[in-house]
């Protein structure tokens, strides 16, 4: 399945002072798939290493940093000859730290070969202290697979209007309907590859349901791979508490629903290793719309979102029947399952991470944006109601040029205020180039 991070490999590919890549990204996202195809298909050839597999590997690493003798004892490992027209890869290098050191000394000693590595729990590592090579690395980050790359294998025609929409005219109801239809398939599924494949496959959630329930049971497996093994337990009551979170009115991360008498400073380390991870969002309280953003920050104030939708929504415990039961994938626990999805595809088209905000008692805005050195409040509805006081106390507050509303109702745009359906969250940042176009 085609991601769309592809075009930024082939950017990386194509650079003259290339840097060795990092993918950064939760388990399970993709990142081993797409390393493959990118070798299979850009380069001559191409030589995988994984850490995991295979930790007697890391001895060429840990006893010496010439980078030619390590290709060297690589090659005959693998029986590739590499060279410059071989793309390395370095799978779960987390399990290596001199082999993520090691970076270093082929940016300077062999910027001519193409290197690329990735690990699903690199983000741990990445804070753990351990000697990192700054400045010598490039990082792209891997998420689920987004609406937008999941739909052409749902419904082909569906996604071939989607992209040819130009303005902000509504959309013919005969292509509306199969795209809220396709959405709710989404909705059940979220977008790891593996769960979205057996879908595509089957056409049925029977299998899928279970590949997202070994996939939990896989994440809290990772749980053990904390340092302080006395953590375990509260980066698991932190995880299954986000359901819990989402669904109240005021979704501000609440400890008592992970444990009884819990304290902040007593989960801060769960919830930073649940982060670093890859497995959650962290959507922190800002004091007002300013560039930038985090100037403005109340840390202490968050809201935490899981990582994809499917994998929130089989934690909540809610049948795949919901697709068959009207709006309730969108409703049920007052919208968390819509926010969480809305929230999942900003984080992969916005640079600067969302945040959110409130005025006291009297509002609260689900999500602001930045875009280039403007920001945006987005409110997220999950029916046709659209009644906001929140949003028009912000805009009377602040003036944006740009209010995004999230609902079921039709595309539109009236007087700054975008109304987008959900199923077209991906091209949020599309809309607000077009806007400006106006």
């Amino acid at each position: 399945m085609r991601r769309a991070i592809e075009t930024h490999l082939l950017a990386w590919k194509d650079k003259p002072n290339r840097l060795p890549l990092i993918i950064k990204g939760a388990r399970q996202v993709g990142k081993t798939y797409l390393m493959r195809w990118f070798g299979e298909n850009h380069f001559s050839k191409y030589a995988y290493f994984n850490f995991d597999e295979r930790p007697e590997l890391n001895e060429f690493f840990e006893k010496n940093k010439d980078v030619n003798r390590i290709l060297d004892a690589l090659s005959i490992i693998s029986g590739v000859d590499i060279d410059t027209d071989t793309l390395l890869i370095l799978d779960e290098i987390q399990e290596c730290p001199k082999a993520l050191n090691t970076l270093k000394y082929f940016s300077e000693n062999k910027p001519e070969l193409p290197v690329i590595c990735a690990g699903s729990l690199l983000g741990i590592l990445l804070h753990s202290g351990f000697s990192f090579p700054v400045g010598k690395v490039e990082f792209l980050t891997l998420y689920p697979m987004t609406f937008r790359e999941v739909i052409p294998y749902f419904d082909e025609k569906s996604f071939k209007y989607l992209e040819q929409i130009n303005d902000f005219e509504p959309i013919p109801e005969l292509f509306y309907n199969d795209l809220l239809d396709n959405f709710k398939k989404y909705m059940v599924t979220g977008g790891m590859p593996a769960v979205v494949k057996s879908y595509i496959q089957d056409r049925t959630f029977e299998n899928s349901e279970q590949i997202l329930q070994n996939l939990i049971l896989s994440y809290q497996g990772d749980f053990a791979k904390h340092p302080v093994m006395h953590d375990v337990s509260k980066i698991t009551h932190v995880f299954e508490s986000i359901p819990a979170q989402l669904s109240k009115e005021n979704k501000k991360f609440v400890f008592r629903l992970v444990r009884s008498g819990a304290r902040a400073r007593e989960y801060k380390d769960a919830i930073q290793w649940l982060i670093q991870s890859g497995l959650v969002h962290r959507v922190v309280l800002s004091a007002k719309p300013g560039i930038p953003l985090s100037a403005y920050d109340h840390p202490g104030a968050f809201k935490l979102y899981a990582l994809d939708i499917g994998i929130i929504r089989r934690l909540s415990k809610l049948s795949p029947l919901a697709y068959a039961e009207g709006n309730r994938l969108f409703t049920e626990y007052k919208g968390a399952l819509t926010e969480n999805f809305i929230l999942q595809s900003l984080v992969t088209q916005f640079e600067v991470a969302p945040r959110y905000w409130t005025s006291g008692n009297t509002a609260e805005i689900d999500f602001l944006i930045q875009h280039e050195n403007e920001i945006f409040p987005i409110e997220v509805k999950s029916e046709e109601n659209i009644k906001s006081r929140s949003m028009a106390v912000f805009h009377q507050k602040f003036n944006p040029q740009i209010r995004i509303r999230f609902s079921l109702r039709n595309l539109n745009l009236s007087d700054g205020l975008i109304n987008i359906p959900h199923f077209m969250v991906d091209y949020t940042r599309d809309l607000i180039k077009r806007f400006h176009k106006l």
